[in-house]
């Protein structure tokens, strides 16, 4: 599938790096437009209409987030490129949305670019992007919601309705508060890498627990949530139980 993207970049050698790779590695991918200035990115996007964005997160004045935001429906794929950021990182993360690090690597271009693709075909760009645009107002991780890929497309999930995260064969069973477990098409590192935190606990390498969910510790090393009992490694538990002492 052959697309149109858009660049915006404010550091000039970032961006003609970035255009340089893509023409080269992306034969697929027709660059319409390139700009070091958000502001005339925003009006690039209105006019221009692109599929793909390829979006700097930390410009002067309007952040990469920012020109997300300037659009009532942002229906456009978007790959977010930034210098190591935990913090923008994290809420990308959350939304099964693509990026980039600085600097960008071949092969990680060529995966985002593939998975751009992918989510245009399945039009789920703009409920994507809406879910990060309201958790960037959140400032509570439990209050957002985390995007889930699974086998006919993608789950949009309360973080603060998961009760635990469960590893099998290279898949991940999602508990869930009030409905059936989903199972997920990502592994249970993708799901502690994005989510654990003080309130989420990696207890044993299969399982992710929410710590609000926590109703009993038995001294065999075993977590009561509710009515599921789960197992925490031994390696695991002084650490895990010091998260009740601080």
């Amino acid at each position: 599938m052959n697309i149109t993207a858009i660049l915006i970049d404010d550091e000039r050698k970032a961006l003609a790096i970035l255009k340089n790779k893509i023409e080269r590695l992306c034969p697929n991918v027709n660059i319409i437009g390139e700009t070091q200035n958000p502001r005339e990115g925003i009006k690039m996007i209105d006019e221009l209409k692109p599929q793909l964005v390829f979006l700097d997160i930390a410009m002067p004045m309007v952040s990469g987030f920012d020109v997300l935001s300037e659009f009532k429906e942002p229906n456009f794929e978007v790959i977010f490129v930034t210098a190591f950021d935990e913090f923008a990182i994290e809420a990308i993360s959350h939304c099964a949305i693509g990026y980039l690090v600085k600097p960008v690597e071949n092969e990680n271009l060529i995966s985002a670019v593939h998975n751009a693709v992918d989510h245009i075909e399945a039009k789920t760009s703009l409920k994507k992007n809406a879910v990060l645009i309201d958790n960037l107002k959140i400032s509570s991780l439990q209050g957002k919601k985390v995007i889930i890929p699974v086998s006919d497309g993608l789950e949009f999930i309360k973080i603060n309705e998961i009760i635990y995260c469960q590893g099998t064969e290279g898949y991940t069973n999602i508990h869930i508060k009030n409905r059936k477990p989903i199972l997920s098409s990502y592994n249970i590192g993708y799901y502690a890498k994005i989510l654990q935190n003080q309130e989420f606990y990696l207890v044993h390498k299969s399982y992710l627990i929410n710590l609000n969910y926590i109703d009993k510790y038995l001294k065999d090393g075993t977590v009561i949530l509710g009515e599921h009992h789960i197992p925490v490694s031994r390696n695991r538990r002084n650490d895990f139980l010091q998260n009740f002492k601080k």
